[in-house]
């Protein structure tokens, strides 16, 4: 059938729509784009093929994949991503250019092929050698198969045999979006059609060899099959996929392609990526190290980046468990989480890549929302994927432009140009702190020590910035608001007394407060204890707490010492819950009874699951280690996160933490089905490497450390907020009443018998305060308030009571 017309068309591949289209694994053993923006593709490769291309933009997955079948027409039939052992190396160190080796488990032949993206135009550039092991080159047939997924949908696709100039070639268009694909000696034979029902792998496994010549297959999930001429080719060969919003425009940088000789391909490639590798300092691995994972990383970020909106990162060229995922989950990991974007900032100014650091902030200027915050995670052109909002995504940003002063990365009058986002910024972490709207796994409002550590620093930070740009009264403001929030750390996040504690023989540690009924993607956070000593002092009220290694984060932004009580109580507890050891080293779970991960029998996760081990987390655990003296330590986890990456060198998102289970390729300490590589954990290990080298962690921010771990600044203010109304403060402090709009503040600390009021005053931050003279008061009096707001000319119509203790 023709879907369009409705009309039957005999020469119509049959079988429409195709089966329900799905991604593919996320298990990435290499990914690459080339450096100029002349050439706005970026690829993958997984299990010794091309998988997703992207085009256009680095958020348009474009492909599912791209391999070969070999057969001999009488019943050997062989799939070289399922039939073949897969070597992986690059063409250049640094260089994200691949050579992939794919060597028939029944040795029959072997595949070698090198893949790179042109330099200058939208292709992706394949060089193939087919070799015999057994036989002769007659006595083989050699297809290619590709399944385009245009503009991230698998459904919608047509395709079709057509020409370019007179060269035949295998296209497919839906909207926009078209690619054409190419070979170097002249298609044997070419068909379309549906995926699982007249493609060619349907034809091949049938037939051994290719009998259905179908020249069309509309409106659905396609996929296109060219015959190898081996006898013409000798056995060697180019590919082409080339890409444009029309059919002409994809044959056209197709054709172009292969008219250029490949190893000028290579050579402008490989020197592009090479002078760019040469602009870093130098954190090569030890010499016993088999594999350069630095430069592997430091490759990995920025093939990450944006051609057509630079300086926008991207978390992972991934779609996590991805051969169960299909169009609904358009986003896959190719969006903008600016938690993600910091961090891989961070990495590339670790790495010394001072020069990235004015199109990061560039971009992240051109995405702010007009309150302050940005997006939890967002298409490249700043569009909200999620609804979320995370605040520690918008104090980080702050936190990442001070790392680049204090590395030289931004010229001394930045300041001014600069101020306006973080005043914005600050401003909404001000407004929406300490209590979090999302922590930085996506999880529900509460307390989180990652959270309330990065506002904290970037509240400080800011203060900095506003006494540069003449603005005093701001940056006492957020000096106080800082000093005060991170006097509360402890009465907030601190438990004791509790059935954790007590088996695992500690005072207290350090929680994430949630509130009942948390998830991740749907994901239930269960079996948590139960908070025996909730402060009165405030006002959150969950069900239960998580222990999670973002503690730590107070040793990593400067909050706490590494050898503060509370920390040591608080590692034993994280070490006795969360701890994996794997064959490979030591990671660590994200937090109790987390629902992310492959299911127990190792099926993909989808909407539930078990949360695995994060070698991330291993990285931050390295910092700590660091941070605490123990630099031997650190040196031994950071060479565990080499031993997670797959065998390119990408470090993923989980490794598997259970029993090995072959038939699911899930093995103890290697890499899961989540997200690969995951640019985050590239990030923090070219950060561990830098730390490593200095002997300090490289992204502590000094003015935390210098005010709270030397200094040791208190704070005499006591801050009542709606979200944070406060039941009770230590005598000896001044009751500061903060609130989103001005107002009267009604008061009275005898039972109403006499009334003060007191305006509030315009902090110039959407936040308008009031300090109330509370600091003589004795413990077992009581404050009482109300508000009558000036603008609406209404009173609240409730009373507040917060008792002195």
């Amino acid at each position: 059938m023709d879907p369009s017309s409705g009309q039957e068309n005999k020469d119509y591949a049959p079988g429409w729509p195709g089966v329900v289209p799905t991604w593919t694994s996320s298990d990435k053993s290499g990914v690459g784009t080339a450096l100029g923006a002349e050439s706005r593709v970026w690829f993958t490769i997984s299990h010794g093929i091309l998988n997703e291309i992207y085009y256009g933009r680095v958020d348009q997955a474009c492909t599912r994949d791209m391999g070969m079948i070999v057969t001999d027409g009488s019943g050997f039939f062989s799939e070289e991503k399922r039939d073949a052992r897969h070597e992986v190396t690059t063409l250049a160190p640094g260089v994200p250019a691949y050579k992939l080796t794919n060597t028939c488990e029944r040795q029959r032949y072997i595949i070698e092929k090198d893949v790179l993206a042109d330099p200058v135009r939208d292709a992706v550039i394949q060089h193939t050698n087919f070799t015999p092991l057994q036989g002769d080159m007659e006595d083989y047939h050699l297809y290619v198969l590709l399944a385009p997924h245009l503009a991230n949908r698998g459904n919608g696709n047509t395709a079709w045999i057509g020409e370019y100039k007179g060269v035949t070639m295998l296209f497919a268009h839906r909207e926009a979006f078209s690619l054409a694909l190419a070979c170097s000696i002249p298609w044997k034979r070419c068909s379309v059609g549906f995926a699982g029902t007249s493609d060619g792998w349907q034809d091949l496994k049938q037939h051994g060899q290719m009998e259905w010549t179908y020249p069309r297959a509309e409106n659905g999930n396609v996929a296109v099959t060219g015959e190898i001429d081996l006898a013409a080719s000798g056995g060697e060969f180019v590919l082409t996929v080339g890409f444009g919003s029309t059919p002409g425009e994809a044959g056209h940088r197709a054709l172009s392609s292969l008219l250029t000789p490949f190893d000028e391909h290579v050579g402008q490639y490989v020197r592009e990526w090479e002078d760019w590798q040469r602009t870093l300092i130098n954190l090569e691995a030890r010499p016993e190290t088999e594999k350069d994972f630095y430069r592997t990383s430091t490759a990995v970020l920025r093939t990450h980046e944006a051609k057509n909106f630079p300086g926008g990162f991207i978390a992972s060229l991934s779609i996590p468990w991805g051969n169960s995922k299909g169009d609904a989950d358009l986003g896959g990991y190719h969006l903008v989480w600016p938690r993600d974007l910091v961090e891989t900032a961070g990495g590339l100014l670790a790495a010394g890549g001072k020069e990235d650091m004015d199109r990061v902030l560039h971009y992240l200027r051109a995405t702010q929302e007009p309150d302050g915050h940005w997006p939890q995670n967002m298409w490249m052109d700043g569009t909200f994927y999620w609804t979320g909002t995370q605040v520690d995504e918008t104090a980080l940003p702050i936190l990442m432009l001070e790392l680049a002063y204090r590395e030289g990365a931004l010229p001394s009058n930045a300041s001014e140009r600069l101020w306006p986002m973080v005043r914005r910024a600050v401003g909404f972490v001000a407004r929406s702190g300490p209590v979090t709207d999302q922590d930085r796994w996506e999880e529900d409002a509460g307390y989180t020590t990652f959270t309330l550590a990065a506002e904290i620093a970037a509240l400080l930070v800011a203060a900095d910035l506003a006494e540069i740009c003449d603005e005093p009264d701001v940056a006492q403001y957020l000096r106080e608001t800082a000093d005060a929030w991170n006097a509360n750390i402890e009465r907030w996040i601190y438990v004791k007394d509790t059935d954790i504690a007590k088996q695992i023989g500690v005072e207290g540690y350090y929680v994430r407060i949630a509130p009942p009924g948390s998830t991740k993607s749907g994901s239930r956070l269960r079996g948590y204890v139960e908070i025996k000593n909730r402060p009165e002092s405030d006002s959150v009220k969950p069900a239960a707490n998580v222990i999670s290694p973002d503690a730590l984060a107070l040793v990593r932004f400067g909050l706490r010492a590494p050898d503060d009580p509370h920390i040591l109580n608080t590692l034993k507890v994280i070490d006795a819950m969360l701890k994996v050891e794997t064959p490979f080293g030591p990671s660590w779970h994200r937090y109790n009874d987390d629902g992310y991960g492959e299911q127990e029998d190792g099926s993909p996760f989808d909407g539930v699951g078990i949360g695995r081990a994060w070698p991330l987390l291993t990285g931050e655990r390295a910092h700590y280690e660091l941070a605490a003296g123990h630099a031997d330590i650190a040196e031994r986890l950071m060479h565990a996160m080499e031993s997670f990456a797959s065998i390119g060198g990408m470090i993923p998102e989980q490794v598997w933490d259970s029993a090995d289970m072959p038939e699911k390729e899930l093995y103890c300490g290697r890499p899961t089905g989540s997200a690969m590589p995951l640019v985050w954990a590239h990030a923090e290990y070219v950060k561990l490497l830098r730390s490593i080298r200095d002997g300090r962690v490289f992204d502590m921010p000094p003015q935390t450390v210098e005010r709270y771990l030397k200094k040791k600044t208190g704070s005499p203010f006591a801050i009542w907020r709606h979200n944070n109304k406060i039941r009770g403060m230590p005598a000896g402090k001044t009751l500061r009443v903060e609130v989103l709009e001005p107002a009267t503040i009604r008061w009275s600390v005898d039972g109403w018998q006499t009334v003060q009021a007191t305006q509030t005053k315009d902090t110039s931050l959407g936040v308008y305060m009031a300090d109330l003279p509370t600091d003589k008061m004795h413990a077992g009096e009581i404050v009482e308030l109300t508000f009558y707001w000036n603008n609406s000319g209404r009173w609240q119509g409730e009373n507040f009571t917060i008792a002195v203790s």
